[in-house]
């Protein structure tokens, strides 16, 4: 138990910033949009996150600079996917260019300075619960709101008006139009606020995971984001789940390696997309077996609006 609890913290830990991707990028394609640019905006985040902490020597002001920037970066995205009609693949990859040259560009003074960053801080009366206190409730403060934010997501998708319009349009576009809804609204709406949960899993690799800048630091985090969205069939409480099952692999790996092991360093570091891979696989089976993925049926398509009858 003394070797299993300090891993599952770590995977707790580890799991964070693909969960505030995840998150983010459920509610992107819950509304009919693609973005494939999350390892992009994540870098951009990290960046941003470290920069903005570093110069004024507070994480809340970087991690709240990350968000926004996420936001700001996916202007670009929406404008070309919703309001061009652009292609949504094509769009997601140039943002995942654009994100790791800039950040990489922006990033290499920085390379190897140190933040003071977010600290943890252990909950009063439920950090003293038996395995569970030490792995869920002796964290950091984003870690606490990752746990709130996976309700708010799933609430806001299932419970409210809004959410209510981000499936319709996601679904139908042209049914949710003729029922008064615009349908470029809440694209935009709702790309830019995933956007932003991207962001924040970039910047807490910085301000809070790790508190530095490396260069290109999300190490494929994003991707992994995207297999996990369909990891959770789009559903903000599997996503937890899923992004906790990853960090674990992660932290597995990182133990064995401090541990001393005869298997290649390279080789473990692989662990976790081989998992992904492995998970895609599975997903792939039973979605030819014919069961239901709960992917919005209008995903990567542009609206046109004079398709309407």
């Amino acid at each position: 138990m003394e070797l299993i609890v300090p891993i599952l913290a770590a995977a707790v830990r580890s799991g964070t910033p693909i969960l505030y991707a995840t998150l983010g990028e459920i509610m992107t394609e819950k509304s009919g949009v693609l973005n494939l640019g999350l390892e992009g905006i994540m870098l951009i985040g990290a960046y941003v996150g470290f920069i903005v902490t570093y110069n004024t020597g507070s994480p809340f002001w970087g991690l709240v600079a990350a968000f926004f920037v996420g936001m700001a970066v996916n202007v670009v995205h929406a404008f070309l996917c919703i309001s061009l009609k652009a292609n949504q693949v094509i769009c997601g990859l140039a943002m995942t260019m654009f994100g790791t040259g800039v950040s990489s560009l922006l990033g290499r003074g920085y390379v190897g300075e140190t933040i003071a960053g977010l600290q943890a801080v252990a909950l009063p009366v439920l950090s003293s619960f038996p395995i569970v206190g030490p792995v869920f409730f002796s964290q950091d403060l984003m870690v606490y709101i990752s746990y709130l934010l996976v309700f708010i997501v799933w609430f806001l998708m299932y419970k409210t008006k809004f959410g209510l319009m981000m499936r319709a349009v996601g679904d139908s576009p042209l049914s949710a139009e003729a029922a008064g809804i615009s349908v470029s609204a809440v694209r935009y709406a709702s790309t830019l606020l995933g956007g932003g949960l991207v962001s924040l899993g970039g910047a807490y690799l910085t301000v809070v995971y790790s508190h530095m800048w490396v260069d290109l630091m999300t190490a494929g985090r994003g991707w992994i984001a995207v297999a996990l969205v369909i990891f959770a069939i789009w559903n903000p409480l599997r996503a937890a789940l899923g992004s906790y099952l990853f960090g674990g692999v992660e932290a597995l790996q990182m133990r064995i390696q401090a541990g001393g092991t005869t298997i290649p360093t390279p080789l473990l570091m692989m662990l976790p997309y081989i998992l992904t891979i492995a998970v895609l696989v599975v997903i792939s089976v039973f979605k030819g077996r014919g069961r239901m993925l709960g992917a919005p049926s209008a995903l990567g398509l542009p609206f046109y609006r004079e398709e309407r009858e």
